[in-house]
């Protein structure tokens, strides 16, 4: 059973979310604004929240950004629109999917289960710790310390980073890359994987030299 938070200001949609995640045997939270969603997430944990973009006192994405300063809970974004911007913005602020409207019940059901999946995939084994020299990656916890020091990196950093480790030294395209750690439906390309390195590197600092490109193929995490 998963606790899902559903946010949108349509009442109907939120009925229909409900009627469906509940004879799947999850529980479900309501919120008719981000506002709401906001506080709901201050004041408890969710395994997942499926909120939508436009709405009153806090659109979506706001919300979303809000949310993400405390929380990592994997986010489904619903829209009207089916437009590049609205998908680029939300992958930016570290939104799991993006279902447009209207949508099948069952799809987002099952994209619920594969975003799950995919999430809970870094906690499979407890307590799994990766060292090399003076990079440590707690998997379990999702927490990385270069050289001592902390390191704070976006949902998606974290799920491909954790991903490269745990295939440290394989060859990974660039099309296995985006399926694993975006899902098979992802809708951007390939600029988004190349962003996201980018900026693994950046956050990785000494040892951003461990990610290695592999011209025409992908890239390959290396260690010893």
């Amino acid at each position: 059973m998963y606790k899902i938070l559903t946010v949108d200001d349509e009442e109907m949609i939120r009925k229909l979310i409900r009627k469906y995640a509940e004879f799947e045997g999850h529980e479900v939270t309501e919120a008719a604004d981000g506002m709401q969603a906001v506080t709901l997430c201050r004041e408890h944990d969710f395994d997942i929240i499926i909120m939508d973009i436009m709405m009153p006192e806090l659109d979506g994405f706001s919300a979303c950004r809000e949310i993400r300063r405390t929380k990592n809970t994997p986010i489904i974004m619903l829209s009207a629109r089916g437009e590049e911007y609205d998908k680029i913005n939300g992958f930016g602020l570290g939104i799991d999917d993006y279902v447009v409207k209207p949508f099948s019940p069952r799809e987002l059901m099952l994209r619920v289960e594969a975003v799950l999946k995919r999430s809970g995939a870094a906690s499979v084994q407890k307590n799994e710790v990766v060292e090399i020299d003076g990079l440590k990656a707690d998997i379990t916890a999702r927490i990385v310390y270069v050289d001592g020091e902390r390191v704070d990196m976006s949902p998606k950093e974290y799920d491909l980073f954790f991903y490269m480790l745990k295939n440290r030294n394989i060859a990974l395209t660039r099309e296995k890359l985006i399926t694993e750690v975006w899902g098979y439906d992802f809708y951007g390309d390939d600029r988004t994987l190349d962003t996201h390195i980018k900026l693994l590197r950046k956050s990785l600092g000494n040892y951003a030299g461990l990610i290695v490109t592999l011209r025409g193929v992908g890239y390959r995490f290396e260690s010893k």
